[in-house]
């Protein structure tokens, strides 16, 4: 069975059924978009909200509890990742289903207010400069966390990039972006190649979208990032990873791509300083992710047409990745250099 044949398909009143039975929590649920897993909004009579998490039917149990590992490592640290709330028995991790071959992890964790990034069309320097900093500091406190079931192969790390263009690139249906993903994969080893010794690696979130970054007012009305969520693709990676995932959907529909990628950097580099090498290949691992998620996302597509996740950011992805290939990449490394020394 694929991951995608695995999803869960429960619904609403069930979810209310679990988060009672096994939480405690009287709720609403809402179904929220996922790729693999079911996630439901649960809202309590008071007002009270949380985010209960179905595993896909393939999810390993160690895998989910490296997970709350992290969060719990990082809930010490920082104010802007979600917790896991444990059933009324004290259990982080549930399962429910009828057999093993029909059956699901459960978890609750926090809710963190705000809303997506994605949802907001304009989003300032200081906006930018502030997602940098957030994503900088989670990356630096989890250089000092580990979990054997992170080092994974994993099809979502940017290190199996040019893999994944090889196994799905053909299932890209327009030619002249099958042919630019190509060349980025091409791009991507020659770059990479005589780096990666020098690019350091650690646990990462592995999907800071502009989904998983929530946002809203601090006391003075201005956009900060109130949390970071889903650490379901976290995975031992290049460090710089979770910067150039952000970076990779924050500048989708930019004007000036380079400009916003920019100051992502400069937050992140305040709290999480970059090597030389990482500074020289992060445009080029911004522009693997968006070829990455053409590539899934086709393939995933055929499997399931109706799911409109995964078509999320695809039409932004096919409008700024070919603008992104026109730039110099000397001029983007320039530009980012700049930016880590401004501060």
């Amino acid at each position: 069975m694929s991951w995608l044949e695995a999803v869960p398909t429960l619904d609403a009143e069930l979810a209310q059924l679990i988060a009672h039975n096994y939480y405690g929590v009287r709720s609403h649920a809402r179904l929220l978009p996922s790729e693999r897993d079911q996630n439901f909004l649960l809202t309590t009579e008071s007002g009270e909200r949380f985010v209960l998490k179905i595993a896909n039917g393939r999810e390993q149990a160690v895998l989910l509890e490296s997970q709350n590992q992290a969060m719990g490592h990082l809930a010490k640290r920082l104010s802007y990742c979600p917790q896991v709330v444990p059933t009324t028995s004290g259990e982080q991790i549930t399962r429910i289903g009828t057999s093993p071959e029909d059956s699901h992890f459960v978890r609750l964790v926090t809710y963190l207010p705000g809303a997506p990034l994605g949802d907001l069309k304009e989003q300032s320097s200081e906006l930018l400069c502030d997602i940098g900093e957030k994503l900088g500091r989670l990356d630096r406190e989890l250089t000092t966390f580990d979990h054997a079931a992170l080092h994974r192969d994993f099809h979502w790390d940017l290190v199996n990039g040019p893999c994944v263009v090889k196994n799905y690139g053909a299932l890209i249906p327009d030619p002249s972006l099958r042919e630019l993903v190509v060349n980025c994969a091409e791009e991507f080893e020659a770059t990479l190649a005589p780096r990666s010794q020098k690019l350091r690696r650690s646990i990462i979130h592995g999907d800071p979208n502009d989904y998983n970054v929530i946002i809203g007012p601090d006391d003075s009305g201005l956009q900060r990032v109130l949390g970071l969520i889903d650490f379901g693709d976290m995975v031992y990676s290049y460090t710089i990873g979770d910067l150039a995932v952000a970076i990779a959907y924050a500048v989708l529909g930019k004007s000036d791509p380079i400009e916003s990628a920019s100051w992502i950097v400069t937050g992140y580099a305040q709290e999480c300083p970059l090597n030389e090498a990482e500074i020289e290949a992060l445009f080029v691992l911004v522009r693997m992710r968006l070829c990455m998620s053409v590539c899934l996302a086709a393939y995933q597509q055929q499997q399931l047409p109706d799911n409109a996740y995964l078509d999320i950011s695809q039409q932004a992805i096919r409008g700024t990745l070919p603008a992104l290939v026109e730039i110099d990449s000397r001029e983007v490394t320039k530009a980012f250099r700049q930016a880590c020394h401004c501060f």
